[in-house]
């Protein structure tokens, strides 16, 4: 059995198990670390291309981050995050309103929209998309679906820095990546539980889900070209929401009041 190692993080990668057994949901090449690494030359890439990426400064927009930061550490200090320590969890906020999406990178990176943060409602919306994007994350559904889509020799180039023009190409992809609807269900369900102990409504998520039905736009947002359509979510996320029993100690009004707050902090 021929085991490489890469001193970056990449330890006991088997090509026979590769072989034997695909490239499921529940095999990952990367390691942790490699999670973390790839998300900061991710962030890199991104951030080199301004044009694509207008992300906005965190000094001139200082109030905007701060609630979207003080949104995040609720989350984080719910005890429900594995990777609450280890990943850096950086938001970044992109300034574009004709866009609808958020998405999130290995190592905890996660990269909201103008135009998401635009169309939904209230704070319990915003930490119901903010949840999932942190389970995708935190599930390290994204490594996941690139072990699924790249060969292992590839990845291996990109996780060790010899291969600068693929890495271009997978910040690209994990901006456009598509999940399977078993991830999906999972960020799902794991925004729930995240919530759940914060003050907002655990059942959040819904909310953009049931937007997007009750608008039964002919052209449907950024974001359901990575997610799948609603389908059965917005039961599902209520459901889950009602067996575990979660209550909300911020009001609506309080949080429509907030939210208009917030949107007010941005160009």
């Amino acid at each position: 059995m021929k085991v490489i190692n890469y001193k970056n993080g990449l330890v006991g990668i088997t090509l026979l198990a590769v072989s034997l057994f695909g490239c499921s949901d529940g095999f990952n090449v990367f390691s942790i670390q490699d999670d973390i690494d790839l998300g900061a030359k991710v962030d890199q890439e991104i951030r080199s291309d301004p044009t694509t990426y207008p992300i906005l400064d965190e000094v001139q927009y200082a109030d905007a981050y701060n609630y979207l930061n003080s949104m995040k550490q609720e989350i984080l200090n719910s005890g429900q995050i594995k990777y609450k320590d280890e990943f850096v969890w950086k938001v970044a906020i992109i300034n574009d309103d004709n866009t609808l999406n958020a998405f999130a990178t290995p190592g905890g990176y996660l990269y909201f929209y103008t135009g998401l943060i635009r169309y939904l409602d209230n704070a319990s919306s915003l930490a119901g998309v903010l949840g999932h994007e942190m389970a995708h994350a935190d599930e390290r559904h994204s490594t996941n679906q690139l072990t699924k889509v790249y060969s292992v020799s590839l990845l291996l180039e990109v996780i060790s820095g010899s291969n600068e023009s693929l890495l271009a190409q997978i910040a690209s992809d994990l901006v456009f990546l598509k999940f399977s609807r078993n991830n999906e269900t999972d960020a799902d369900n794991q925004s729930v539980v995240y919530l759940c102990p914060t003050k907002y409504r655990s059942s959040g998520a819904a909310d953009f889900f049931q937007k997007i039905i009750d608008d039964g736009s002919s052209s449907p947002p950024q974001f359901l070209s990575t997610h799948p359509n609603p389908d059965n979510r917005v039961e599902n996320i209520i459901e889950q929401s009602m067996d575990a029993g979660c209550t909300a100690t911020i009001t609506q009004q309080q949080e429509d009041t907030e939210y208009t707050a917030f949107k007010n902090t941005l160009p």
